[in-house]
């Protein structure tokens, strides 16, 4: 459940005293410094996905800093991840200074002094999390404060879109998967920085669960791609073929029954459309890496117990009239799998 804090209620003199208290309680002490003479509205929502917080923040043009007297008044360690959504934010520490606009992020680190400056309206959600958490060594995280993260691509990319999720998904995550999506994304932090030190060690539990989410989302992004394979993730991940397959052990199963589940999911959420421009089964098949027409059917038909076709005409035909055939069309563990190694379209370990 969502906390949500803000300052919408109150009159434009209220607001900036009220902000800073809002603001020096959800993350840490902090000063805060308004740069509008009628302060704009502010808000913050934030959930607690086990050790980590994830806060969606909005607000007018404002100067935040972490003072040494701040510091000293707060003995706890935390690290603050910024995701710019709207406007921009210049933030300092170290002696260094970068610019982060919407889609970039950086991290500060609460154990000393920092200063960002949002110039602007703005809206970014923060990921807080115990310094402890992060597992890293303070020299490597010393040199990547107020370092600029892009999510243009890279591993860079994969965190910024993993965290993007989890913002999106704020007030929706069950109770009982709070937690793990948390450790995840710190798990993901973790490997992001290893990674820039040059001290990455896949075989880490930590870093091997992190690596995982990380392969998965590439896959996902990748599913269009017909020559999408176990060699060809493994080398956008610089890492072996072998120690990939290793990884999907965790999710008992293969790189390559893995894929081949994603694409019959969203082949199968298509060709349900009932309404819009019909499009064809090859279509769909093509449109998720499946190039082979009759490869396409038959592991459509493996895993769904009807071809691409029977399943679009039903749905189509007869929205209802599925109800009682509902309980056999559930992916097979072992039909789907075994009939997509050795397939076309990337499908071959």
């Amino acid at each position: 459940m969502s906390v949500v804090l803000s300052t919408a209620p109150l009159s434009p003199s209220q607001r900036a005293e009220c902000w800073h208290e809002v603001v020096s309680n959800t993350f840490m002490p902090l000063g805060v410094k308004l740069l509008e003479r009628e302060p704009s509205v502010g808000a913050i929502s934030s959930e607690q996905l086990g050790s980590l917080q994830v806060s969606a923040v909005r607000a007018g043009p404002q100067v935040v800093t972490r003072t040494p007297r701040l510091i000293a008044k707060d003995g706890d360690e935390w690290i603050t991840v910024v995701l710019q959504h709207r406007g921009t934010g210049a933030l300092e520490q170290g002696g260094r200074q970068v610019l982060m606009r919407p889609g970039e992020f950086a991290m500060a680190d609460s154990g000393r002094p920092f200063r960002n400056e949002l110039a602007e309206g703005f809206s970014f959600t923060s990921f807080h999390l115990p310094r402890k958490d992060l597992r890293v060594s303070e020299q490597d995280l010393r040199a990547l404060t107020a370092t600029l993260f892009s999510s243009s691509g890279g591993s860079s990319g994969l965190v910024a879109t993993y965290l993007t999720r989890l913002s999106q998904g704020m007030g929706t995550f069950d109770v009982s998967v709070r937690r793990r999506l948390g450790i995840i994304a710190t798990d993901l932090l973790a490997l992001l920085v290893e990674e820039r030190s040059g001290k990455l060690n896949p075989q880490a539990p930590g870093s091997a669960h992190a690596m995982l989410a990380l392969i998965k989302e590439y896959i996902v992004r990748n599913l269009s791609d017909p020559g999408l394979s176990p060699e060809v993730v493994a080398a956008a991940h610089h890492i072996s073929v072998r120690y990939l397959h290793k990884l999907f052990e965790y999710e008992e199963t293969t790189v390559s029954r893995w894929i081949l589940r994603q694409r019959l999911e969203r082949c199968r959420r298509d060709l349900s459309q009932a309404s819009g421009p019909l499009l064809t089964v090859a279509a769909v098949g093509r449109r998720w890496g499946l190039v082979s027409p009759s490869h396409f059917s038959r592991v459509f038909r493996a895993t769904y117990g009807m071809s691409p076709r029977e399943w679009q005409t039903a749905e189509r035909m007869q929205p209802s009239g599925l109800g009682q055939q509902r309980g056999k069309l559930v992916p097979s563990s072992t039909g789907s799998g075994r009939r997509g190694e050795g397939g076309e379209g990337g499908e071959a370990a």
